[in-house]
Formats: structure tokens, sequence, C-alpha cells
């Protein structure tokens, strides 16, 4: 493993660990030439799908680009580290278990929006206004009106 720091090869593992979601297992390790400590996870690799993006590209799945997102909707808001990572933990499962070779990123994209709008309104309409690509205020103001008629509703 190369060191971030220094970029030497040689490396040794002081800590292993399962993580938390028993997903990953979570390395501390040192840099045997300057001694900087960092940390690595393994994954086990699945085969996931090829995503089929809005204007006809195709794209593997990236798992980070998902999660920052995620991360970027949800700033300041009361949703943890842990449950971004769950969710996108269950995603990239139901992705591998549809057994298709390829999927469009709609697909992706409405199973994030789902999840933000059972997390937090906030997070949710902040994701909406880029992902639905809101062109004016006015959409915006359309899509928080349809969340509070949400909540006026009997049952909600």
């Amino acid at each position: 493993m190369k060191c971030p720091s220094c970029q030497h090869f040689e490396t040794k593992v002081i800590d292993s660990r399962v993580t938390k979601d028993g997903t990953a297992i979570r390395r501390r390790r040192e840099c045997l030439s300057c001694g900087f400590r960092f940390t690595t996870y393994e994954r086990a690799e699945i085969q996931l799908p090829m995503i089929i993006k809005r204007d006809g590209r195709r794209e593997p799945f990236i798992r980070e680009k998902v999660i920052e997102g995620l991360k970027k909707a949800c700033q300041k808001r009361p949703i943890s580290m842990e449950q971004i990572e769950a969710f996108v933990n269950q995603l990239e499962r139901e992705l591998a278990e549809t057994g298709e070779k390829e999927i469009h990123s709609t697909t992706i994209g409405e199973k994030v929006m789902e999840k933000l709008h059972e997390w937090d309104e906030v997070a949710y309409v902040r994701f909406a206004s880029v992902y639905r690509q809101f062109q004016d205020v006015t959409e915006f103001i359309e899509q928080i009106q349809q969340l509070l008629n949400k909540k006026k509703r009997p049952g909600n």
C-alpha cells in the first residue's frame, strides 16, 4: 500500500477491525519510511451494473459520487455518515441483485430521493434542486409546496 504522504510503497498494518455494518475491514497503517499513519478500507468487490447517464454516456457505478451527493444534501442536517454509508451499502446490494448489466442513473437518483424524503425534507429539497435541474425559483417553490401539501393530508 502506497503512503499518501511520501508515496513510499512499504507500510505496515497496525490495527484491523470490521466496520460497524460488517461490510468492510478498516485497517490503520503506518508508513515504514516517514511514519505517517492513515486508514484504508477493504470491501468485497461486487459486480455492479454500468450507469447510463441522461446524455447516453455509460460509466461505472462510483460509490463515492453517491456519498458526496448525499453529504452535500445533508450538510448541516441531522444525518450521520453511518446512515449515509448504510444506505449506499444497501443501494449497492440492490443494484448487484438486479442482475442487470446496465441501469439508468434516474433509477439511482429516485432511490436517493426516496431515502432523503424519508430522512430530512431540507436535504431532500437540496438534492432535488440539483437532481431535477431546477431552472428558476418557481420550480423550487413548487417542490416545497408539494412537501407542505403532503404534510397537511390526514394521516401524515
